[in-house]
Order: structure tokens, then sequence, then C-alpha cells
């Protein structure tokens, strides 16, 4: 007689890692395409919005660890923690520096084309290089200053053997800073100050938009975890209160819900009654009677007084965490042309360099004159 032997079901766990380091599309391709494919990873998704990366693991031994150092070893060391802690989400002062860069940077920028536009006037010999000079003086500790957070990511990138977005820049700032310098120094006639100062701040107020939009949409996001309850008050078969995590409450256990204190699961209300803030369902702030019967969402304020409820469903399956699912969904969704844009970043520093490289070996090879190659070669960078 022939007996099927029963298979082990394979077991999944849901982790959530925090990568703070995440900063662009390429970072969260860089990411799933490393950890995809590893022994005991089933999924991946990274969320650049909350810097979040979203790991199933399939049941083997040291799966997480393995998954942790293969982040440690492509720049994006990581953490544990729990999907309702806000704590990495609190905000950083990375918005206000760059808010501060921007100012100090677009000073820069209009205090350099000053003197630029007297140069491109007519300004020559003595008044030609002391505007170069003074124009050095300003712009050189105004970079150093405001475009360090493009220098920072880029050397970052480049110890690690790998390239990012901020390479080209941080490349192309630096050369255009050394050759100004250099052309200064030597009494040349054209330098590359403004434009070092003048990309510097623009490339800074894109780079600040952006982290405020995704600043205000991690907020939104964060604002439902807020919402939700870690631990509630079990009533027992014998009428006494004990206090039970959110995570085993199961349907069909009776819960008090006091007033001031939120609903941790989706429950119906047995005895007592109260006014409840439903602001998360209807949008309304306006406070709701309830009542013996009448069923109510996770995550409604209790405002009066103290009811007695039956739990209908798990926290997992709960109006909270579906409406949870739903926003981390659409962050972690890729249209198309979302999809194309990221492959277009991992192609884009590469070949932006061996772009610029063709360009002053070319413009070398056909005048012979290095200085005009690297200009540009500086421009194309730019």
């Amino acid at each position: 007689m022939r007996s099927d032997q029963p298979t082990n079901p394979t077991i999944f766990q849901d982790v959530v890692l925090t990568a703070p380091t995440i900063r662009c599309g390429s970072c969260v391709a860089k990411i799933e395409r490393s950890l995809t494919g590893m022994p005991g990873v089933a999924r991946v998704r990274a969320n650049l919005t909350l810097r979040r990366i979203n790991v199933t693991l399939a049941e083997a031994d040291g799966a997480l660890q393995n998954v942790l150092a293969e982040l440690e070893s492509i720049g994006h060391p990581s953490r544990l923690i729990h999907s309702a802690d806000l704590s990495a989400e609190a905000k950083d002062e990375t918005e206000v520096a760059l808010l501060k860069a921007v100012a100090v940077s677009g000073f820069g920028a209009m205090n350099v084309m000053l003197l630029s536009v007297a140069v491109w006037s007519g300004a020559s010999d003595a008044t030609r290089d002391s505007f170069h000079l003074i124009s050095g003086m300003i712009a050189l500790p105004i970079v150093l200053y405001a475009a360090r957070f493009f220098f920072t990511s880029a050397w970052g990138a480049l110890r690690r053997a790998s390239m990012n977005m901020d390479v080209p820049i941080a490349l192309a700032i630096a050369l255009a800073l050394a050759l100004s310098i250099f052309e200064t120094l030597r009494g040349g006639d054209e330098v590359f100050f403004d434009a070092a100062v003048t990309l510097t701040f623009f490339l800074l107020i894109g780079r600040y938009l952006d982290y405020r939009m995704r600043g205000k949409a991690r907020s939104a996001m964060t604002g439902l975890q807020r919402l939700a309850v870690r631990e509630a008050w079990e009533v027992t078969s014998e009428g006494a209160l004990r206090v039970v995590a959110a995570d085993a409450i199961c349907p069909g256990m009776v819960l008090r819900i006091l007033a001031g204190e939120r609903t941790p699961v989706d429950l119906r209300i047995t005895s007592g009654a109260s006014d409840l803030d439903r602001s998360l369902v209807t949008g309304e702030s306006a406070p709701v009677a309830v009542a013996a019967g009448d069923e109510v969402e996770a995550g409604a304020l209790n405002l009066t007084g103290p009811v007695d409820a039956v739990a209908l469903r798990p926290v997992s399956e709960s109006f909270l965490a579906m409406s949870m699912r739903m926003l981390a969904g659409a962050e972690e969704s890729r249209s198309t042309y979302v999809r194309i844009a990221d492959r277009a970043a991992q192609l884009y520093a590469p070949l932006i360099h061996i772009v610029a490289f063709a360009t002053f070996v070319g413009w070398l090879l056909a005048t012979g004159d290095w200085h005009r190659a690297a200009f540009v070669a500086i421009s194309v960078l730019i």
C-alpha cells in the first residue's frame, strides 16, 4: 500500500526593519535587488517614505541575521522594529539642516553672480582677478557647508565601491571648485565659482522639497499608526479585568473600553453606552452616540463612559490594520513610469561619468588644450 508522507508547510514570518539611509529610488532598487533571492527570504519590499524594509522570511536558521549583514554590507544598516514603532519616524533635524543649506547657498549664489556679471560686462586684468578672488572667498566656504549632503553621500558610496546619484553631483561641484581655484591663482580668464554655487543651490531646493513632501506623506501614514492600541482590558469569565496585548485579542473575547481609550480591534458593544469620536471613518469630529448592539471600528476614541464589547476580528484584520496596509501598498506599488525611472537611476551615474570622461579625452585629442577639455567635461557633469 502506498502511503504519502506528510510534508511540513513552510512557516513565513513578516519582519519590519528601519533603514534611515534610504534616500532615493536607487536605494530602494539596490536593497530589493540585494535581498531578493537570498536563502530564507520569500519577499522583500522597501518603503522610501517610511524608510522601512518589509521582509517575509521563510523558515530558515539565521535568515534575519543574514539579511541584516547584507544590508550592512551594501551601506544600509538596519535594525528590527515593531510595525507600530514610531520612534524611527520621529522628525529629525535633516529638514531644518537642508533649509539652512538652501538659504546659505542662495545667499552665496546671488553675491557670486553679481561679481560674475561684472566680469562678463568687461572687467579685465586686475579688476577681473580681484572679482575672481572675492568670488572664490565667498564660494568655497559656502559650497563646503551647503553641499556637504552630496559629498557625504558620495563618499559613503565610493567607500563601498558603488555608485549613487550624488557621486556625479559631488564630483562636478568639487572639480568646478578645484579648477576655478587653479584658474584664479594663475590669473585665468574663466572660473566656475558661480556655476558651483548655483548648482548647489538648485539641487538643494529639489532635495529639500522632496524631503518635505515625503515627510508629509510619512506623517499621514504614521498618524494611523498612532491610533493603534498596544494593550487592552479583557473582562474574564469571573468578571475581573486583566491586561492583554492587542496582538493576543481573538474574536469572541470580551473587552472593556474605558473613557479616553481607543478601541483596539473591530468590536460589537454588549453593554453600556457612550459617545465615540469616529472621525477616522466618518471624517466628522462630532461625537457619535453608541449603545449595546452597535459595531465600532478599531481606532475609535471613547469619550464619555466605559463600555463592554466583544471582539469581532483580530487586530491584524481590523479596519485600522486594513487602512494602514492600503496606504503602505499604495506607497510600495510601482507604476510603469516609476520602474523605468528606477532603472534609469541605476544607469545614470556610471553613464554620465563615461560620457564626461569621453568628452575630456575627445576635446584633449582635438585641441591639445587640457584646460578647455576640463572645462567642457565639467560642463557635461554639471
